[in-house]
């Protein structure tokens, strides 16, 4: 087997050759037999071991392993114990998800700070076999049916190919030590069931499954690579960048084949998997929106407009006292007594001071909201001033007004309101700047 990965990481993982590696390990067979063999071909190499506290003692027992092996091969090793169940509650995770996540973010953090090139883990082709059917019982495309990728990122997996009887029965040959995790033999979620219950049979009635599935991933590989070369030419056409995130071209992406195939590998890397709701989006009313975990697709006239979703909880409103000369949030602007206007721009005003009274207030727009835009004659709503601009569903979202005695000084960044304005008769100007 060493001769083997020796060989595959020349011909496949070649970039890994002379780099420092941080390996993942558990304690379990799989990452030990990585453990030795990436010693005995001589990489620099580190440890690190998460500790779920999900088995009590047992995970305290699995953590001393780790420690006593990289002592024995003397490299580093890296421990951290994580309150599994409290971060799976606050994130609203499954106690595996809230895991993985933990281990790779702290991975991440040690590579860094330790200046590893790249994480390696153990996976290997029996846990392909279990993703593809995984994968495959909740509905995928084909992405999710190449299963495991060898290479993601800084995360790279040398012994996928190698299934695990091959790498149990080097073990033994070796006289390896491993530790076995009393919870793996639990049919209490998916990947159990299938490792305990149905992969056994089926690798008795098809002898040859892993092969052959290792065949068909490869050319399902194959097919996505043209897939992505296509979907290069796609985004040039139809996906745009923008401040707040991405627009789709509902009328481009329509003229193109395969239109729902398309708008499934254009959203389904920003976490959508109710494609039935968002290919309705493309017929739906402007205003209509889909969720993932992480983003908002978002039906805006001819486009969608896809933004990640802000975890941040905006205060509601912001007061400016008399002879305050700046603010900080929700954005910086600062107020100036001047002598002398100069030019209006989308970032500058300039007010009448004794027109307006304090405390000034900044806050989000609402619907309702009037104004007397600068420069015309009556009042206009601003849900009709923004219809008029042609302004996103987004960037309606996004708009700040200056308030006095709840009257609209300012659509910040768009527009003042003619109230307020510098005439003859003003002997205060105050001038008002939008910094950032």
């Amino acid at each position: 087997m060493i001769k083997k990965l020796e060989k595959h990481i020349s011909e496949q993982l070649s970039f890994l050759q002379g780099k420092k590696l941080l390996i993942a390990c558990s304690g379990g067979l799989d990452s030990v037999v990585l453990s030795y063999l990436l010693r005995q071909l001589k990489f620099e190499i580190g440890l690190a071991h998460c500790n779920f506290s999900l088995r009590g003692k047992e995970s305290d027992q699995d953590e001393e392993f780790v420690v006593e092996l990289a002592d024995s091969y003397s490299v580093a090793v890296y421990t951290e114990t994580f309150d599994t169940k409290k971060f799976a509650k606050e994130h609203k995770l499954s106690t595996q998800m809230a895991a993985r996540q933990l281990r790779y973010h702290w991975f991440e953090e040690i590579r860094q700070d330790f200046t590893y090139d790249y994480i390696v883990t153990g996976h290997h082709a029996d846990d392909d076999l279990e993703t593809f059917l995984i994968n495959l019982s909740r509905g995928t495309g084909l992405k999710g049916l190449t299963g495991i990728q060898e290479i993601n990122e800084l995360v790279v997996r040398p012994i996928l190919p190698f299934t695990r009887a091959e790498i149990l029965n080097f073990a033994k040959e070796k006289n390896l030590y491993w530790r076995e995790d009393s919870s793996n033999k639990k049919a209490d979620y998916l990947r159990n069931v299938l490792r305990l219950n149905v992969l056994p049979p089926f690798k008795e009635a098809a002898p040859g499954v892993i092969a052959s599935l290792q065949k068909t991933q490869k050319h399902l590989k194959d097919s996505y690579s043209l897939i992505e070369d296509y979907l290069s030419l796609v985004y040039t056409l139809v996906v745009q960048e923008i401040p707040e995130g991405y627009t789709i071209n509902i009328d481009k992406l329509k003229e193109l084949p395969n239109t729902n195939a398309l708008l499934y590998e254009i959203t389904s890397p920003f976490g959508f998997t109710d494609f039935k709701a968002v290919s309705e989006l493309l017929e739906s009313q402007s205003g209509k929106q889909v969720f993932s975990e992480t983003h908002r697709l978002l039906k805006d006239r001819n486009v969608l407009i896809l933004t990640e979703i802000s975890e941040k909880k905006e205060e509601k409103e912001f007061y400016i006292k008399k002879n305050q000369i700046k603010i900080t949030k929700p954005f910086q602007m600062e107020l100036k007594s001047i002598d002398k206007i100069g030019n209006i721009t989308s970032s500058t005003i300039y007010v009448d001071n004794d027109k307006i009274d304090y405390p000034l207030v900044v806050r989000k727009w609402q619907e309702g909201d009037v104004f007397f835009p600068f420069g015309m004659k009556g009042k206009k709503k601003l849900s009709k001033f923004f219809k008029d601009e042609k302004l996103s569903l987004v960037r309606k979202e996004k708009i700040w007004v200056l308030t006095s005695n709840n009257q609209i000084v300012w659509v910040v960044g768009y527009r003042p309101d003619d109230r307020f304005k510098v005439d003859d008769k003003t002997k205060n100007i105050l001038k008002v700047t939008r910094t950032t």
